[in-house]
């Protein structure tokens, strides 16, 4: 059996199945489908969905519902990131398991608010203050919609971190069959990680923890018996703000090395390979249909080509890139920007000459322009 649905639906029944309690997001498109099935899919649930009055207040919103124990999503598109930047820092900082749904559009600023565009790919990586890690998956169907919101809300809460699912106008507006069961309904899963203390004992807890700095302790949420702190300045383990030069130095490693020292547990790449093959197509999101489709065309006439569909953007999965390119003399990258990613694939390469193929023109790349890059 099949249905016949689109990728907000997905993600909408993706959340639900993980567990989410909480919305708060401002109409945009094309983002606004999620806002509004929310709307009406929390409170029977008994969660809370809210329209906020704009981006900033939304982020804000979440990041308290976050911070006093519920799973938190918002979601918004490229002129709505850019209100949330200081508040994804702050999120970093206060380690808030956070979910960020970003629908891309065209950019820039208004650009093209019905028109595909993959042009936050670099956005959402570097586009808060600091240089500090994010986590972002992209997924390339209606039913990795619905799989990959989960993961975002399972990593979130693991790493506690704010992590960013990348999709686009067209995967999220789109209607598309698939397999009955593959993008939900699903039964919320339980909190990944130890669970933090309660009762008397919780008094003594430190919501923060610096060693080992690849750690993550237990989120201590607001509300409960324990005093806790929130503060988007360094801080100690107490939360206290500090400008001792070892506490903020072990603050900032730790930022850094619970997610880049764990990147085996993120890391998603769906790979194709084909023995032979001296050819690696490589995308992610929309982009990846028409490379399978072109790669089905090229194995049908003969010709041998590998495909690598990249799920998680950041960190860069290079463990898995890294075996896709054996044997490979040549990579093409295809994106709907003016080649974001292929930047981080040329620095993986060693060598190996690096394809662009790219469209800015708000249509989507087709398979005769994967194949044309192999003549």
């Amino acid at each position: 059996m099949r249905e016949l649905i689109d990728g907000s639906t997905a993600i909408v029944r993706g959340a639900l199945a993980a567990g989410c309690d909480f919305f708060a997001g401002y109409p945009i498109t094309p983002a606004s489908t999620i806002l509004m099935s929310l709307m009406v899919e929390l409170p029977r649930v008994g969660g809370v969905a809210v329209q906020g009055e704009d981006e900033i207040a939304s982020i804000g919103m979440c990041i308290g519902a976050a911070m006093s124990g519920s799973r938190a999503l918002t979601a918004t598109s490229g002129p709505g990131l850019s209100l949330y930047s200081e508040s994804i820092g702050l999120a970093v900082m206060g380690e808030v398991p956070l979910v960020i749904v970003d629908v891309q559009r065209l950019g820039p600023a208004t650009g093209g608010a019905t028109t595909i565009g993959q042009g936050d790919v670099q956005f959402v990586r570097w586009g808060t203050s600091g240089g500090f890690p994010i986590i972002a998956l992209a997924p390339s169907s209606v039913a990795e919609c619905y799989e990959l919101t989960i993961e975002a809300f399972r990593l979130a809460e693991r790493f506690r971190c704010p992590v960013f699912l990348l999709t686009d106008k067209e995967l999220n507006l789109t209607l598309n069959t698939v397999e009955a069961g593959k993008a939900g309904p699903g039964t919320p899963p339980p909190r990944p990680g130890p669970e933090a203390p309660r009762g008397p004992e919780i008094r003594s807890v430190v919501p923060y923890r610096y060693e080992p700095a690849d750690g993550v302790p237990p989120l201590v949420p607001y509300g409960g018996d324990a005093t806790v702190r929130f503060t988007g300045s360094s801080h100690d383990e107490r939360a206290f703000i500090t400008k001792d030069p070892a506490t903020v130095g072990a603050l900032n490693r730790h930022l850094v090395a619970k997610i880049e020292e764990h990147r085996n547990e993120i890391e998603r790449v769906a790979l194709d390979l084909q023995p032979g093959a001296r050819t690696l197509f490589v995308s992610y999101g929309t982009t990846a249909g028409a490379q399978r489709e072109a790669v089905r065309r090229a194995r049908e006439a003969g010709r041998a080509v590998s495909s690598a569909v990249v799920q998680s953007l950041w960190p860069v999965p290079a463990t898995a890139l890294g075996k896709a390119f054996e044997g490979i003399e040549r990579i093409v990258v295809a994106e709907l920007n003016l080649g974001q990613y292929r930047r981080e694939i040329e620095l993986l390469a060693q060598g190996r000459p690096v394809i662009g193929l790219h469209r800015m023109d708000g249509e989507l790349l087709t398979p005769d322009q994967f194949l044309e890059t192999l003549s």
